[in-house]
């Protein structure tokens, strides 16, 4: 058996070039990701052509559901991989080993409790999030199978989280491929083989799942890997517990923010436009979804360099890693950016043949693409406040384009503009976001040019 040496995968982290460890961390993210959005882009494609532009509508209304699953993920799986690299880089290997066994404790905890409120509620819940009779039953189908399931999907994007942090990132990859490229599989043999329509996507999600947790497990069960599972382990810690949801909070405000963002968009599109409206914003939120997954897909590759050097107050090496995620993920944007305001209908035949509903899609692309560049500062700023463990900044940057701009936004401008409003609203939003991010950064110039105090996570505080 291969032997797993943490110890040398996080010390490149500090030594080797910038440029070769995020060509080597970010790489491998960014796929993971992509082919996540590019699943979920397959998945509505197949929803589209096999069951109907009703059924796209339908799952439309899972958005917010799908959004409360990230956010356990992400609370758990980004706040111990942040912390997990700053403590490898004091090279604190028992404290490492404690950090992770916590990771699939929290994930069940959180989960159960998420399973348990969503199932008693789950009517109520889909006609808040803006069913109507025309779409209510394709998202219950869905959802009674996938809210079951969460369990493993965050367990599964947890670890993933967690081994990327620890320096693997190529296995952190080849987790999150296992359960997509199986769904992508699955779900062709059940909508068309077995007939079994949305029920079908939802199945094939919770094997998929199922199966991704348990290859993720397997990683930490190599007693050749200095961080694997021990029993001692397993007890819940007040300071580790602290650490990961402080650290986690950021991201896991921004799923369950999205969360009440997607039900206030959706009763707007079902005010303005109905349920054809809801559908193209179901395609729209693919196509968006993908160019900000490619962006936090680099960030969570430059999040253990960050992470790692801070802690070993390192701040050359942060400062560069900064500077080179911004410019690569502008570019990402700008091309995003083209591609899109270029090929609106191709993109939108891709998914329905409905002519109407190609017509207001085209119409959100290009109104929603406008400010891309945008979104790619204001995520890897926000990123990286969570990477240096300052975590009330991320948070409040993190929340800001959808608490505090879009949302307001999305209740008043469709008042004048109608459906136009709901689309203008996310690009006034994310230029808004944007400078907010902007100014943030410059007011911690400290942590960038200077010898930063890092006395919070260089102190006996682990």
């Amino acid at each position: 058996m291969k032997t797993i040496n943490v110890n040398n995968d996080a010390a490149r982290l500090g030594t080797e070039s910038i440029t070769k460890l995020i060509r080597d961390f970010a790489l491998p993210a960014i796929a993971g990701l992509v082919v996540v959005s590019l699943y979920n882009i397959i998945d509505r494609i197949f929803i589209g052509q096999g069951v109907g532009p009703m059924a796209i509508a339908g799952l439309a209304l899972t958005f917010p559901i799908s959004n409360i699953v990230a956010a356990i993920g992400t609370l758990v799986g980004v706040g111990a991989a942040s912390r997990l690299s700053i403590v490898l880089g004091k090279h604190d290997y028992e404290w490492g080993r404690n950090i992770v066994a916590h990771v699939p404790m929290l994930s069940i905890i959180f989960s159960s409790i998420f399973i348990t409120f969503g199932l008693i509620y789950l009517d109520e819940l889909i006609m808040l999030f803006g069913g109507s009779e025309n779409t209510i039953s394709y998202a219950r189908d869905y959802l009674k199978i996938v809210i079951p399931a969460s369990v493993f999907t965050n367990i599964c994007f947890s670890l993933s989280s967690i081994i990327r942090g620890a320096g693997n990132p190529k296995k952190s990859m080849y987790v999150i491929f296992l359960g997509v490229i199986l769904n992508i599989i699955l779900d062709p043999i059940f909508i068309f083989g077995f007939g079994m329509g949305i029920e079908g996507v939802a199945l094939a999600t919770a094997i998929s799942m199922f199966c991704g947790a348990i290859y993720a497990m397997s990683h930490f069960m190599d007693k050749n890997n200095p961080l694997s599972f021990r029993l001692k382990n397993f007890k819940l810690k007040k300071q580790i517990v602290k650490n990961i949801v402080s650290i986690g909070m950021s991201p896991f405000a921004m799923n369950f923010a999205s969360c009440f963002v997607v039900i206030v968009v959706n009763i707007q599109l079902q005010r303005t436009g109905g349920d054809l409206a809801m559908g193209a914003f179901s395609i729209v939120n693919s196509y968006l979804m993908l160019i900000v997954m490619i962006i936090l897909g680099f960030c969570q590759g430059t999040q253990p360099i960050i992470g790692y050097n801070f802690g070993a107050g390192n701040m050359k090496r942060v400062k560069d890693t900064f500077f080179i995620a911004t410019r690569i993920t502008s570019i990402v944007c700008i091309v995003g950016l083209f591609i899109i305001q270029v090929f609106p209908e191709e993109l939108a035949r891709a998914f329905v043949k409905d002519e109407d509903m190609i017509r207001i899609t085209v119409q959100g692309l290009r109104f929603c693409s406008i400010a891309f560049p945008v979104i790619a500062v204001q995520i890897v700023i926000s990123q990286y406040f969570m990477a240096i463990s300052k975590a009330k900044l991320s948070i409040v940057l993190s929340l800001s384009r959808q608490v505090l701009f879009l949302i307001p936004l999305m209740l008043i401008l469709p008042k004048y503009f109608g459906l136009m409003g709901i689309w203008i609203s996310i690009p006034i939003s994310d230029t808004l976001s944007g400078i907010m991010a902007i100014y943030f950064i410059a007011r911690e110039k400290q942590s960038i040019y200077g010898n930063a105090k890092i006395s919070l996570m260089v102190k006996k505080k682990r």
